[in-house]
């Protein structure tokens, strides 16, 4: 059993060494939860869970700490991944809800398994899920004075490992704040979040490069034609280069590597294999 979260790119506090602090202690505290929660469940169902804590998390730019769009509103999107049956269900600028990825959750039941904006809500009311405003005391005041215009390179991820050889990724977004209304992340997308059975990745940083360089579904790929999942993290990460693309993953394969990089320091991650290690 392997588990690996992240919690975007630090570059939104770099210089605020207790926020850095204070995420790095709630990632170790949340990698440990998913990892007792593995011990029991299966992958598809612990990668949720996980995502869900980190959402819960206001530190965290998904869920409570989603940063704001330039109308004034939070939109969130989420994506889930199962490698066994390699079904991928998301939902994109869904409002008002309190994690989006346990919306996708339900959805990876039904044959339409990606809604975006009214639709999702729709879904996700019709399903339990309540309202909830994810916009807090701190976003309101970032929005308000435009602190965080140029340094919203946040998203939450996980990937699972269980014990019977299943992999899941899910990840989930609140944004990068300031953007044009309902642009989409590649949160929700396979590019940002892919699984199948010989590998499973999270990404973060920029949806649009992301997207560009098909890097969680290109990775996913290469490991399934032999790569190795450190060599095809790096062959792609090389491809990034070419128009300086702005990004960071987590990973695991079926072998059991477990793994992340990032094109730009630095995104903070922890991972449970055996031991906690918690880094950024």
């Amino acid at each position: 059993m392997k588990l690996i979260i992240h919690g975007g790119f630090f570059s939104e506090s770099s210089t605020n060494q207790e926020t850095k602090k204070a995420k790095q202690d709630a990632l170790a505290e949340i990698v440990t939860l998913g990892y007792e929660y593995l011990k029991t469940h299966n992958a598809l169902e612990t990668v949720v869970y996980t995502v869900a804590l980190l959402e819960d998390n206001e530190l965290f730019n998904a869920g409570m700490g989603s940063q704001i769009q330039s109308d004034g509103k939070v939109r969130l999107s989420a994506s889930l991944m199962d490698g066994k049956t390699e079904k991928f269900s998301g939902v994109i600028n869904v409002e008002d809800i309190k994690n989006p990825i346990e919306v996708a959750k339900d959805l990876i039941s039904y044959d339409d398994r990606v809604l975006s904006g009214e639709g999702a809500q729709n879904f996700a009311r019709k399903n339990g899920h309540a309202f909830f405003n994810p916009i807090t005391a701190q976003r309101q005041s970032e929005y308000e004075a435009k602190l965080n215009q140029s340094n919203n390179k946040g998203t939450v991820g996980c990937v699972a490992l269980d014990d019977e050889g299943n992999l899941a990724a899910a990840t989930s977004t609140g944004g990068k704040g300031f953007e044009i209304p309902c642009r989409v992340s590649d949160s929700a997308t396979a590019a940002g979040n892919y699984a199948n059975q010989h590998a499973g990745i999270s990404c973060t940083g920029v949806g649009e490069d992301i997207v560009s360089n098909a890097t969680a579904a290109k990775i996913v790929t290469r490991v399934t034609d032999g790569f190795s999942l450190k060599e095809a993290c790096d062959k792609t990460f090389t491809e990034l280069k070419a128009f300086d693309g702005f990004a960071g993953v987590v990973g695991i394969s079926s072998t059991g590597e477990i793994y992340h990089c990032d094109s730009h320091p630095y995104m903070v991650w922890a991972s449970f294999d055996v031991n906690l290690q918690v880094f950024s």
